[in-house]
C-alpha cells in the first residue's frame, strides 16, 4: 500500500503552508511586506497501463489506462505582487513607493540590495540610511544647517535653509525595476538581492516608464491580508487531518490484513 506514504506527502504539503501563512501572519505589521504563498504540484505517476496501448490485433487502444500518483511536493514559495495601502506619518524622511520599483541601498560588505521600506533617517554624516543604517545608493548627503527637505514625486531632493526662500537641490531618489520582482532572494531586513531568476537591476527615475512615484510623508503598510490568511490557515488545517485520516485508515486496512487466517 502506498496511502501512508501519499499522505505523509500531503501532510508535509500542509505544513509548510501553515509554515508560510504563520510568516504572513507574523509580518502583518511589517512596512511594506510582501505576503507570500505556497504552491505544490503532484508528483511522478506509476504508469500500470499507458493511455493509448493497443489491446487487441484490430488496433483498439486504451481510452484512459491506470496512472496512480505518487503524493505532491512543494514547488514554490512565491511573492505576491500587490501594495500595502499608504499610511500617512507626516515624517519627513518617511517615503512610500506608490506604484512598482524599489530603493536601492548599500550593504557593508558593497553588495547592492532593494527594499520598498522607506523609513529613511538620516546619519551622522548628514546621509540618507534605512532605519537599520544602510545608506542608500543615490547617495544623498543632507546639509547640517538644512532647515528641512522636500522630495518631490519624481525623486528631486530638495533642501530650505534659513533665511532663504528659495531651496537648493541636493540629490535625486532613483527607483530600480526588475523584469520578474518574483525571483528576488529575500535576506531579510525587508530587503531583496538581486538573482538571475529576478533579472538585471533597472535603475530609473520615479514617475518615468510606470515605475511609480514617491510620496514623502507616507509609509507602505503591510500587503497581508488578515482575514485571507485565516482562511487559508482553516483550510491547510483541514487538508492535514484529512491526509491523517488516510493514514489512519490505510493501518487499519493494514491490521485487518495481519489479522486473516
Amino acid at each position: 500500500m502506498k496511502s501512508l506514504q501519499i499522505a505523509a506527502t500531503g501532510m508535509a504539503a500542509q505544513q509548510m503552508r501553515v509554515d508560510v501563512i504563520s510568516n504572513n501572519i507574523a509580518n502583518m505589521s511589517t512596512a511594506a511586506y510582501r505576503p507570500r504563498t505556497a504552491e505544490f504540484s503532484d508528483l511522478m505517476y506509476q504508469q500500470y497501463l499507458t493511455p493509448g496501448t493497443i489491446t487487441s490485433q484490430v488496433g483498439t487502444v486504451v481510452p484512459a489506462g491506470i496512472q496512480l500518483g505518487t503524493g505532491v511536493k512543494p514547488s514554490s514559495v512565491s511573492m505576491e505582487i500587490t501594495q500595502g495601502s499608504l499610511r500617512e506619518t507626516g515624517a519627513e524622511l518617511d517615503l512610500a513607493i506608490d506604484g512598482t520599483g524599489f530603493l536601492e541601498v548599500r550593504l557593508p560588505s558593497g553588495e547592492s540590495a532593494f527594499t520598498r521600506d522607506g523609513n529613511l533617517n538620516r546619519s551622522a554624516d548628514g546621509e540618507l540610511v534605512t532605519k537599520d543604517g544602510y545608506a542608500l545608493a543615490d547617495g544623498i548627503i543632507i546639509p547640517a544647517d538644512a532647515r528641512r527637505i522636500s522630495i518631490s514625486p519624481d525623486g528631486e531632493v530638495v533642501a530650505y535653509f534659513e533665511n532663504e526662500v528659495q531651496g537648493q537641490p541636493i540629490g535625486n531618489i532613483s527607483l530600480t525595476r526588475f523584469v520578474n520582482e518574483k525571483g528576488l532572494e529575500a535576506i531579510g531586513d525587508n530587503m531583496f538581492r538581486e538573482t538571475e531568476a529576478s533579472g538585471a537591476a533597472n535603475r530609473l527615475v520615479p514617475s518615468s516608464e510606470g515605475v511609480g512615484i514617491l510620496r514623502q510623508g507616507y509609509i507602505e503598510d503591510s500587503g497581508v491580508d488578515v482575514v485571507k490568511e485565516i482562511s487559508d490557515l482553516i483550510e491547510a488545517q483541514r487538508g492535514y487531518e484529512l491526509n491523517s485520516k488516510v493514514i489512519t485508515a490505510a493501518d487499519e486496512m493494514l491490521a485487518a490484513t495481519t489479522r486473516v487466517r
